[in-house]
């Protein structure tokens, strides 16, 4: 199965490069983020750092030159510092952050097929990664962002608790607390895993394993009290990237929702804002119903996980960049891949790949998808 995945990533990564290439021909570059002057375009051809656009460039920054702009505090250190590491062997950071980002998709992918192997037949597993290949951003998989290294580190996690390695499953929640913030869930996922297992049987020792999943997060905080005296400071800063988040008051998911149903009734049809903002409707509803069947299709420490992880970004008011966060949400996946309706599947798909090759065109020409 593992070369199987690989041919899969590569064959993957070559339609990528296509759908790239083509975009760079026929879409003019019109960057809605900073630094691209500075920091990609001196690089080499649009095709090379097109996947290091957006928050690409600020990992970049914080690789190279650590928290030196403001308000950059809101990306977590762990991702940009392995950069910085690899950095120094290589001279190169978009080749640093995309050498993480892709063997980090590799191990993400075989882990996965191992987790959900302990509970489902090959074919679900098979029917999963496609869907996860061919989702509408699955491209950040390949991009300059955390998000392969992030879900290598949550699966891996919640494969060593399923082996009751509680102490490798705590030291990767650490890790992943220290990546994004959303990585501190795992330690609620993880003790109800516990409990799962043990009920509570001899469950105090491992559940203080479990515990150290907090330290990336209260490591970080601890850094920005003491350089920034705002132990808050990556909320604090999150208005200041758009769509309109709050940081200072919590936003309940029905008021988020009855926002965009406004938006969706009064934003311009034909603006790539009425795109956006129908994709993060649509998705975020979409992946609301499968983390409601998640409880039914997978497991309770799963699909807790996978709530909170859909719940906290709606906390600020917006649904922007939910098509990007629900890729955490893999037991979602796990419930597209246990799809038994052929033409249902193979429909779903089709649709993703379109939205794939639209998303990936837009991003890599400097426009917000996600």
């Amino acid at each position: 199965m593992f070369y199987q995945i690989i041919k899969q990533i590569i064959i993957w990564r070559v339609a990528l490069a296509i759908i790239i290439f083509v975009a760079v021909l026929i879409i003019p570059f019109h960057p809605t983020f900073p630094y691209a002057e500075a920091l990609l375009e001196p690089t080499g051809h649009p095709i090379w750092w097109s996947l290091a656009n957006f928050d690409g460039v600020h990992y970049i920054g914080i690789a190279t030159k650590g928290y030196f702009a403001q308000f950059t505090q809101a990306f977590f250190p762990l991702y940009p510092t392995l950069i910085g590491w690899v950095n120094q062997v290589f001279n190169n950071p978009i080749f640093s952050g995309y050498l993480i980002s892709h063997v980090s998709f590799g191990v993400f992918l075989y882990l996965l097929y191992k987790l959900i192997r302990l509970d489902h037949p090959s074919h679900v597993v098979a029917h999963t990664i496609i869907f996860y290949l061919l989702f509408p951003t699955s491209f950040f998989f390949a991009a300059l962002y955390t998000e392969s290294f992030f879900m290598a580190v949550i699966i891996g996690a919640f494969f060593a608790a399923r082996k009751k390695r509680w102490l490798l499953a705590g030291i990767l929640g650490a890790v992943a607390s220290a990546t994004r913030l959303v990585g501190i869930l795992l330690l609620p996922a993880l003790l109800i895993e516990l409990w799962q297992q043990q009920k509570l049987k001899k469950s105090f020792f491992p559940a203080l394993k479990i515990s150290l999943s907090a330290l990336g997060l209260l490591g970080y905080m601890h850094y920005l009290a003491k350089n920034f005296s705002d132990a808050l400071y990556f909320i604090h800063a999150q208005p200041v990237f758009g769509a309109q988040r709050s940081a200072d008051k919590l936003i309940l998911l029905y008021q988020v929702f009855w926002r965009y149903t406004k938006m969706i009734f009064t934003v311009e049809p034909k603006s790539l804002l009425y795109y956006t903002v129908s994709q993060e409707f649509i998705l975020s509803l979409a992946f609301l119903f499968l983390m409601i069947i998640s409880y039914k299709k997978t497991r309770l420490s799963y699909a807790v996980f996978a709530t909170l992880a859909y719940i906290v970004p709606t906390l600020t008011g917006t649904l922007s960049s939910m098509p990007r966060y629900v890729l955490v949400m893999f037991p979602a996946f796990i419930v597209l891949g246990q799809i038994r309706n052929k033409a249902l599947r193979v429909t779903l798909y089709a649709l993703s790949a379109a939205l794939l090759a639209i998303n990936l065109s837009l991003f890599t020409r400097g426009y917000w998808v996600s």
